[in-house]
């Protein structure tokens, strides 16, 4: 692992924990050289899965693009990084025990809708205002009403 500082190869793992519930391992890392410490993670290498796009084009299932919608959700709301890191990790591995191989992209907007419903309630208009892409008032009202019942 090269030392992110220096580029150096050479360094030692100071701490080893498990991480998102046992899916990877976040390493404390610390440069022989620079003596810089840095975190890294280990995670198991998926089959490929891709997602299916609403024009019907596939592309392949990319869990930072999911992680920075949900948070960008959560901006300035009372919603810590470690809940939004757990909720991506539990659905990223519903969907991958789910679905073989592909999953709608309608599917996962609605798995983050109810899991964001859950969470925090103006995350979850936030992400479905963008998500059912809002056109008139009456449409962001109507969810909001449906949010009360």
């Amino acid at each position: 692992m090269k030392c992110p500082y220096c580029k150096e190869m050479e360094n030692r793992v100071i701490d080893s924990r498990s991480g998102e519930e046992g899916i990877s391992i976040r390493r404390r890392r610390e440069c022989v050289y620079c003596r810089r410490r840095f975190t890294t993670y280990e995670r198991v290498e998926e089959r490929p899965f891709l997602v299916i796009k609403k024009n019907g084009i596939r592309e392949q299932f990319n869990r930072e693009k999911l992680l920075n919608g949900v948070t960008k959700a959560c901006e300035k709301r009372p919603v810590s990084m470690e809940k939004i890191e757990k909720l991506v990790a539990e659905l990223e591995g519903d969907l991958r025990d789910r679905y073989e191989r592909e999953v709608s992209s309608l599917i996962i907007g609605e798995k983050v809708m109810d899991k964001l419903n859950i969470l925090d309630e103006v995350a979850y208009i936030r992400f479905a205002s963008v998500y059912r892409q809002f056109t008139d008032l009456n449409s962001f009202i109507k969810t909001i009403e449906q949010l009360k019942k």
